[in-house]
Parts: C-alpha cells; sequence; structure tokens
C-alpha cells in the first residue's frame, strides 16, 4: 500500500462566483497541488499564489501543512478565492481556535456576488443597446 493512500486528510469545500475548489489538507509538508501542478504553475501570478497561502500564513501553519485541491469552473481569480475558501474551512475542522482568527480576516465568509442574467431586449445583463434619435 502506497503512503499517499494511508494519509489522513481534512476536507474543505470553497465556491466563488463559477469556481468551486475541493481541498484536501494534509498534515505532512509536501508540494501543495492545484488540478496535478504545483500552485505556482497553475496560477503563475505570485498575488494569486500569496492569496491562496494566506490562510496559513495567518495561522503560522506553513511549514506543517500542505494541500491538494481539484478547482472547476470560474476564471483564475475566483478559483484562488474558492481554494481559499476551502483551506480555512478546513482550518477549522482542524482546530476550532483558527475560526476566529479566520473569521476576522474574511477568509471564512463566501462572496455572494454572482453574474447577473442578461435581460431581454438588452445585449447584457444591463447594456442596452446604442440608442439612436433618429
Amino acid at each position: 500500500m502506497s503512503e499517499k493512500t494511508t494519509l489522513k486528510y481534512t476536507y474543505g469545500l470553497g465556491r466563488r462566483k463559477e469556481a468551486t475548489a475541493k481541498v484536501r489538507l494534509f498534515a505532512n509538508k509536501e508540494v501543495s497541488m492545484v488540478n496535478g501542478k504545483t500552485v505556482e504553475d497553475y496560477f503563475g501570478d505570485i498575488n494569486l499564489v500569496r492569496d491562496v497561502f494566506s490562510p496559513f500564513k495567518l495561522i503560522g501553519s506553513m511549514e506543517k501543512l500542505s494541500f491538494t485541491a481539484m478547482v472547476d469552473g470560474g476564471g483564475k481569480s475566483s478559483q484562488a478565492e474558492a481554494i481559499r475558501l476551502g483551506i480555512s474551512r478546513a482550518l477549522v475542522e482542524i482546530d476550532e481556535d483558527n475560526k476566529l482568527t479566520l473569521r476576522k480576516s474574511g477568509f471564512l465568509t463566501r462572496d455572494p456576488r454572482e453574474k447577473e442574467r442578461k435581460k431581454p431586449g438588452l445585449k447584457k445583463a444591463r447594456k442596452a443597446p446604442q440608442f439612436s434619435k433618429r
């Protein structure tokens, strides 16, 4: 039996706009992966990488924990925030004392903003066709 299958993990689900992230938090320090790639390779942008790892830095557990995430839908920024929410929820599962710290920083609040639906007679949700007087 391989070492990977025997490891216990903590699960957290994160959503943002159309993005959904299923996060597994492991108690060992390996390379954190997103959809089979390293976090740096997947996102490319250092700001998004910093956003993903911010719950670990806040709790002070960067050296002790790693994660794997399967993320689907949305753009890169929404995916990063969905992973951040999933990591935060998993950290609360591990230790209830983390909840207050993460809540104060806003990491446990799901951003409720969604794309507004297109209305009939308009080009997009609010954009109207160009008006011509004559």
